[in-house]
This record gives structure tokens, C-alpha cells and sequence, in this order.
């Protein structure tokens, strides 16, 4: 296994840039999409259509099935962009349950930059398995996303310190390093040497500073496209008056390890922990036996946070929907953790589709 010390790895900086221009026109027909916030909080991409993806949990072979469901992707093995000028907003929970983290991670940074040139977008947010593999919370790792950060600090040997190559290309890389790996287990209860370099490699790629948790750190908590709020638990009033930018922007820090008095920041509680922290929150997800509010109680609150941002809508992932993506709340919540990965629910990938400010759930006529 590669030394794990990871200081000679040129990471990208953390720039503050108010609003920025992330790709241009094809056809002449749409604007350019607009960005302000770093990372991205307010995003104005008008006329586009959004396609939104859920939970993913390791499980690369069923975020391929449902990025090419989404008309994105496609079905030729080549992970080529064919989503034109869609916006494709991915709503966290990539880490844990599955093995192949960092190979989907690679690719959706591979479809964005694809798509930009094509005059569309890929967005993430962070979910609660994110920030807890941040903050050094292993409990759900997959022994095999555990050989998966071995072979990638190996791989990253290659590229003598270019992050950037290194990530993108490991989308392309990973199937041979699975290959490559021996037939014996890492996770015999005999091996203690082989279990205590898999964590130390995970601690050193996701820890704050760590060029994975610095990767995540690019993604916002929550993210606003137009009329449309996405995140992964729930916004709620009292984050919508701390202020979207601010909460992206700790969150961020926090996991780059950058503050402006060269401290380590705080880890930001708001947004990452606790039962009404954003990545946390369930009230509009769970169902309608376990709400602890009653329905007029809960549409109020989320009437009062739509309104405050002037926003038609809000999607979430979080809790898995055993009845597939659905809507709540006279279609102002849409909820879309299908738990399609195998180390979840292992069900059929679904997609929320917008167009027009109006949401369906794209599998209904697929198989």
C-alpha cells in the first residue's frame, strides 16, 4: 500500500467566487447557467431540464442503470454525457453500504465536466454518510469500499501528486484494480494488519483536509435550481434564516480544513448533526404512521420555508420510499430514496424528471 501521507497531492484551492458562469450555449436558445455560492447554493438554469438521482450507496452497477434511465448516460460501457443541457442533481448518501464510493464519485466528477461542455450541469449534495465518514465514522463502510481506498492510494502513486487526473481516471481504473487484487480476504479475523491499513487508508483520504473528504467538501448541503430546493434530509425555517451560503460554506471549510485564521473549523452542527441538522432531518420523508406532527403541522413549516426562498418545491433522499419515488404535501415535497443499492433495499432505480417546474417520477413506463 502508497505511504499515506498525502501532503504532496495538488489539491483544488478553496476559492470564494460570488457568482460564475458554468458553461455556455450550444444552440443559442437557453441562457448560460449561472452559479453563485462556492460551493454552489443558488443555481439559475432556466429552460433546462433537472433530473434528479437519490441515494446511491456504492452500488455502481445501479447508478449506472439510473443516470442512463435519466437520459443522461450512456448505455454503451463508455460513461459518455448524453444529457445535452439537462441539469443532473444527485442528492448524497454516496459512501457506505457498497463498495465502489470512490468509482462513482469519479464518475459523476467525469459526467460534470462533460456535460458543461455541452451546456449542461451535474450537481451533488452531501448526505449524513458523507459527513459521517468525515468526521471518522466507519460503521458502515463495505469491506469492499475499504480495498477500494487501499487500491486508490496505490493508484494514486501513478500520478505523482495530480489529483485531478487521478480522480476523474479512476472511474476508468477501478475495474482493473479490482482484477489486480488477491483472491485472499482483507476481512479474515486473522488479519489485523490488513484491517488496520484499510482504515488508516480511508482515515487519510476522508479525514478534514484529506483530498476525498476536500473532493466532497466542492458539494453543497443544500442546493437551489431554479424553483426547486435539493438536499438530502430537509431544509427547515431555522436554516433557511442561518443562510444557505453560510451553512455550504461551513460545511465546506470544515471539511477542507480551512478557516481564515488558519484554525480547524468546527464541525457545523446546524447542518450535519443532530435530528433537524439538513443531512439528518426526516419530517417530510418518513411516513405518515411515524410523524410525530400532524400533517397541517408539517405542510405549515414547509410552506413557511418554501415561501422564505421563493421556491416551488423540495427534493430529498434520505429515507428509503418502499413505494418508489412519490410525492407529499400536494407535490411540494418529493421524496426519492429509492434504497436502490444492494446494500439497501436493492429495488429498481428510479429518477425524479422536472421539466417545466413539473415533477414525475421517470420510471412509470420504464422497466
Amino acid at each position: 500500500m502508497a505511504a499515506v501521507s498525502l501532503g504532496s497531492l495538488s489539491l483544488p484551492p478553496l476559492k470564494c467566487r460570488k457568482v460564475a458562469v458554468c458553461c455556455s450555449c450550444v444552440n443559442g436558445s437557453l441562457r448560460p447557467i449561472t452559479v453563485s455560492g462556492n460551493p454552489p447554493t443558488f443555481v439559475s438554469a432556466s429552460g433546462r431540464r433537472i433530473v434528479a438521482v437519490g441515494d446511491l450507496h456504492g452500488d455502481l452497477s445501479k447508478t449506472r442503470r439510473a443516470l442512463e434511465m435519466a437520459g443522461v448516460l450512456s448505455s454503451d460501457g463508455q460513461d459518455l454525457w448524453i444529457g445535452g443541457e439537462t441539469v443532473l442533481v444527485q442528492l448524497g448518501d454516496i459512501l457506505d453500504r457498497g463498495e465502489d464510493e470512490i468509482a462513482i464519485l469519479s464518475l459523476l466528477r467525469s459526467l460534470d465536466i462533460q456535460a458543461k461542455s455541452a451546456g449542461g450541469a451535474v450537481f451533488q449534495v452531501n448526505g449524513n454518510h458523507e459527513t459521517m465518514n468525515v468526521e471518522g465514522d466507519f460503521r458502515y463502510v463495505d469491506p469492499g469500499a475499504f480495498d477500494e481506498c487501499m487500491d486508490f492510494l496505490d493508484y494514486l502513486d501513478e500520478y505523482k501528486g495530480n489529483w485531478d487526473d487521478a480522480f476523474i481516471g479512476w472511474i476508468r481504473a477501478t475495474e482493473w484494480w479490482k482484477k489486480k487484487r488477491t483472491s485472499e480476504s482483507y476481512w479474515t479475523r486473522w488479519n489485523f494488519l490488513k484491517r488496520q491499513q484499510a482504515v488508516i487508508a480511508r482515515s487519510s483520504l476522508l479525514s478534514p483536509g484529506g483530498p476525498l473528504a476536500c473532493e466532497l467538501g466542492r458539494h453543497s448541503v443544500v442546493l437551489k435550481v431554479d424553483d426547486w430546493i435539493f438536499c438530502h434530509g430537509g431544509l427547515l425555517p431555522h436554516h433557511v434564516a442561518y443562510g444557505l451560503e453560510r451553512m455550504n460554506k461551513e460545511v465546506s471549510s470544515w471539511m477542507r480544513d480551512f478557516s481564515e485564521s488558519n484554525d480547524s473549523p468546527a464541525v457545523p452542527f446546524i447542518a450535519t448533526r443532530g435530528y433537524d441538522s439538513i443531512v439528518w432531518n426526516r419530517l417530510y420523508s418518513r411516513d405518515s404512521a411515524d410523524e410525530k406532527y400532524q400533517i397541517l403541522q408539517i405542510s405549515s413549516i414547509l410552506e413557511e420555508t418554501l415561501q422564505a426562498l421563493g421556491a416551488k418545491g423540495m427534493v430529498v433522499g434520505h429515507t428509503p420510499q418502499f413505494n418508489g419515488v412519490n410525492s407529499k404535501y400536494n407535490e411540494r415535497i418529493w421524496c426519492i430514496d429509492v434504497g436502490m443499492s444492494s446494500g439497501v433495499l436493492n429495488s429498481r432505480p428510479e429518477v425524479l424528471e422536472i421539466v417545466d417546474d413539473k415533477a414525475r417520477n421517470m420510471t412509470k413506463g420504464h422497466t
